[in-house]
């Protein structure tokens, strides 16, 4: 992560740059942190990082000021529970660029220049193509891996790509997190990248999914619910699996879970 504000280095630092060096440290971990795991409270980064609460605080009020990190009410899915909803914060665009050498304006021009030269259509079926290619990698990591397992599988082939993903359990099913998109800014541009992802991630796990937030839409993690899969008759996985091999997938998989695909239903 670029050190945001920090001051030009000397080749002697005095015992203030030191500790002000320590300080700046411990912030890009704080701050990796939430890129890593997702919008998190106080209490969920002293956790993670062996600090105490007050310390979070004070390297959280300093994102804050350089517009790092933002505080926001904690989405609750389902019945709310009595008391305030706990406060949590999360990277603002300002501090995902921090991670990154972006090239999204070469890519968004790239993007436009197809719409305009052959359509909305040839954009659709090019995020199609981008995605299937990638997906050659965790069609394998899935095939490895037991049913009960591949939703995990597939998280931590996307995390392998940068997309710090984790699977954890929802009622009837489990969620798909995607924590960071490299492709987000674009993304808000061209919902399609969204949709073929989502359209392949049906494909790959071999049931319908629902995309219920993406960082493209605003959201803080791109999340994806799917549901606990039915049983299914003997040979069907393995076409399932066939059918997500090379430009095969692109065809395959062009209507399935579109209704949903890359936008937030809210």
């Amino acid at each position: 992560m670029k050190n945001v504000g920090e001051a030009r280095e000397v080749p002697e630092r005095a015992p203030q740059e030191e500790l002000a060096t320590g300080e700046r440290s411990t912030r890009n971990r704080v701050a990796r942190s939430i890129l890593d795991h997702g919008p998190s409270t106080v209490a969920d980064l002293a956790g993670r990082l062996g600090l105490t609460q007050a310390a979070v605080r004070r390297h959280l009020d300093a994102l804050v000021q350089e517009n790092v990190v933002e505080g926001r009410e904690k989405r609750v899915y389902g019945a709310r529970t009595r008391g305030r909803p706990a406060k949590v914060f999360a990277l603002t665009d300002c501090g995902r660029d921090a991670f990154d050498q972006s090239y999204d304006k070469l890519a968004a021009d790239a993007m436009r220049w197809i719409a305009l030269t052959h359509g909305e259509a040839a954009v659709a079926e090019f995020a199609r193509a981008r995605i299937a290619e990638q997906a050659e990698a965790y069609r394998a990591a899935i095939e490895a891996a037991p049913p009960e397992r591949r939703t995990d599988a597939l998280a931590k082939a996307l995390t392998a790509d940068g997309y710090a993903a984790t699977a954890r359990s929802a009622p009837v099913g489990e969620q798909l997190c995607q924590h960071h998109c490299p492709v987000a800014h674009v993304a808000e541009q061209y919902p399609q990248l969204c949709e073929a992802e989502t359209e392949i991630f049906s494909a790959l796990l071999g049931t319908h999914v629902q995309r219920l937030a993406t960082i493209a839409h605003g959201d803080g993690v791109c999340t994806t619910y799917i549901p606990k899969a039915a049983p299914q008759p003997a040979g069907s996985a393995d076409n399932t699996a066939d059918s997500t091999g090379g430009t095969d997938i692109a065809e395959n998989t062009a209507n399935t879970s579109a209704s949903t695909a890359g936008r937030n239903p809210a």
